[in-house]
């Protein structure tokens, strides 16, 4: 059975710096704040392990995810001052990763193509 769906999801994981946790999860807030404004983000949040973060994202499509990098491209500049991207992956649909290959390749991603799936 062929994939239909176009969803996407941006799996970034963070090292936060020493002394930097509360830092980060006010900038957390911020980050829910304005993606909270995003037409085609489907679910968004940040859970914790001691000094290690991820935010799970869910998109409707590569669009998608470009318009949340635009919209909150100043707090992750904010973001990686106190804390290191360690693994950046973006499981999708070989058509939407081929939408996002380019404009994302400065952050280095792996790219998951997702083949086998449904979503209700």
């Amino acid at each position: 059975m062929a994939l239909t769906d176009p969803c996407c999801t941006l799996v970034p994981y963070f090292k936060i710096h020493e002394g930097k946790l509360e830092e980060f999860r006010r900038l957390g807030d911020q980050f829910l704040e304005k993606t909270m404004t995003e037409a085609k983000c489907m679910h968004y949040g940040f859970s914790f392990n001691g000094m290690q973060a991820h935010c799970r994202e869910g998109y409707a499509d590569a669009e998608g995810i470009l318009a949340h990098l635009e919209n909150v491209g100043a707090l992750l500049d904010q973001a990686l001052k106190i804390a290191d991207i360690t693994r950046l992956e973006i499981h999708a649909p070989a058509a939407e990763i081929e939408k996002l290959r380019e404009p994302l390749r400065a952050l280095n991603p792996e790219f998951y193509t997702m083949e086998i799936g449904f979503r209700r």
